[in-house]
């Protein structure tokens, strides 16, 4: 008689891979390692998550609403679209100086695989889109062109680009610097 798995077995994987994933990135991680990080057996794992890709596409969408949350919460305390907009900026900044951060896991897992059409990468382009989409929908508010959410999302891209680096702290202090400038009140 086949076992039922235990209550949060799903997320427990996921939550294994995950920093196995972030890490090493998605394609040099193998399944065996999630099994033994998640300590379980290969049938649960495959129950849960029949591919890889299942898996991958499971983690992009923990990221994924982890960055909303977080987003979610720098745009709570601000008044407006322009201070929005910074919020947004000064929330990325912070995140990039983390000492753990290596990079945004969506931008990584198009890095690894760029041509391919599965679900984790319909994840990851569809969060870029979305987020992008968020920027743009600030700047019409504020009266904007699409020059300015360009500009704002260039600062964003800056952002994620610098992580890892030896001036990782002062290129995050710049972006907002910067980012308060370009949406200084005419």
């Amino acid at each position: 008689m086949a076992r039922t798995a235990a209550p949060g077995t799903r997320e427990r994987i996921i939550t294994a891979a995950a920093p196995l994933f972030y890490r090493y990135g998605v394609r040099a991680v193998g399944m065996a390692q999630v099994i033994e990080a998640a300590g379980c057996g290969k049938n649960l794992l495959y129950g849960h998550f029949p591919g890889k890709s299942d898996l991958v596409a499971a983690y992009l969408t923990v990221v994924r609403a982890e960055r909303d949350r977080s987003i979610g919460a720098a745009l709570a305390a601000t008044d407006g679209p322009r201070a929005a907009l910074v919020a947004v900026v000064a929330e990325i900044a912070e995140r990039v100086r983390e000492p753990a951060f290596r990079g945004c896991a969506m931008r990584i897992y198009l890095t690894e695989f760029p041509a391919i059409d599965d679900e984790p990468g319909r994840i990851a382009r569809d969060y870029l889109t979305s987020t992008r989409g968020q920027i743009g929908d600030l700047v019409r508010a504020l009266d904007g062109d699409t020059v300015l959410a360009d500009q704002i999302w260039l600062i964003i891209e800056g952002l994620y680009a610098s992580a890892n680096r030896p001036d990782t702290d002062q290129s995050a202090m710049a972006a907002v610097t910067l980012a308060r400038s370009l949406l200084a009140a005419p």
